[in-house]
């Protein structure tokens, strides 16, 4: 089965929201929340993902995180990561309470498949293109039909490998040509079905350039990149790619900033 079938057959299951002009919602994906250990990637970052959480909570957001939230392959326990990061799992719970978050699974969380879903569509009440959300796995076919082998490699020989510095060539996030047939298909399944579709994976965020009607591609990037994370926010029918990073103050002082890094683009 081909990339484009993946995904449709991922999306023919999908969870419905509505998408109007008062609708606020936040996207963000690929936490991979560890145990704690050094090789937790998320944990670098952790201040700065609690920080936006508390200001998307506060302003009304609708929490939508597109897959690998938990970093299973490497870890074996969601209880111990649950325990460790209990700020921030307490912050997501606010949202659920108040019936404002969606969780998908992705190939790194693909053991909550039975309690998270694989895909989400909003629905746009406003007359424009619907945007369809998937982690993205899907496009990719050694981390979606062969993922119990990714995990086994990633588990046993890319981590001990990680300390030395030998990046996983098998990973989207990490080798540039997959990454990049990996965003051709998304894009041409846009070209092909003229809706958004927004995803994770490959941790690079993307924005389509206003008037960029054919491609209609968008990418919420990751909490692990090196001193920042980066989200898209839907608010008044357009999207924002934010990044959230640390400041310093003239007085030494440092602080959280939310910076734009492309848009605001309107949804078409």
């Amino acid at each position: 089965m081909g990339c484009q079938k993946r995904i449709n057959r991922a999306l023919q299951h999908a969870l419905h929201l509505p998408l109007n002009t008062g609708s606020r919602y936040i996207i963000i994906s690929d936490c991979h929340r560890g145990e704690g250990t050094t090789y937790d990637n998320f944990l670098k970052n952790q201040h700065l993902y609690v920080a936006a959480l508390r200001h998307y909570l506060n302003h009304g957001f609708f929490y939508l995180e597109l897959g690998d939230g938990e970093e299973l392959w490497e870890n074996r326990s969601m209880e111990r990561i649950c325990n460790y990061h209990e700020d921030v799992y307490r912050l997501l719970e606010c949202f659920d309470r108040q019936n404002r978050m969606i969780r998908l699974y992705g190939n790194h969380n693909m053991e909550l498949k039975d309690r998270l879903p694989e895909a989400l569509i909003l629905d746009n009440r406003e007359g424009g293109s619907d945007v369809c959300m998937i982690h993205g796995h899907q496009a990719d076919f050694f981390n979606s039909v062969c993922w119990k082998l990714s995990r086994f490699l990633v588990r046993y020989l890319w981590k001990p490998l990680e300390r030395s510095g030998v990046n996983d060539p098998t990973s989207a996030a990490r080798n540039y040509n997959k990454a990049a047939r990996y965003e051709n298909c998304l894009t041409e399944w846009t070209k092909e079905h003229g809706a958004y579709l927004a995803a994770g994976h490959s941790h690079r965020p993307r924005l389509p350039a206003d008037g960029e009607e054919e491609a209609k591609y968008l990418n919420a990037g990751s909490c692990v990149h090196p001193g920042c994370i980066t989200a898209i926010e839907l608010e008044g029918m357009r999207f924002t790619l934010v990044k959230w990073l640390t400041g310093t103050r003239p007085d030494m002082t440092l602080y959280v900033s939310r910076e734009i890094l492309a848009g605001p683009v309107p949804i078409h």
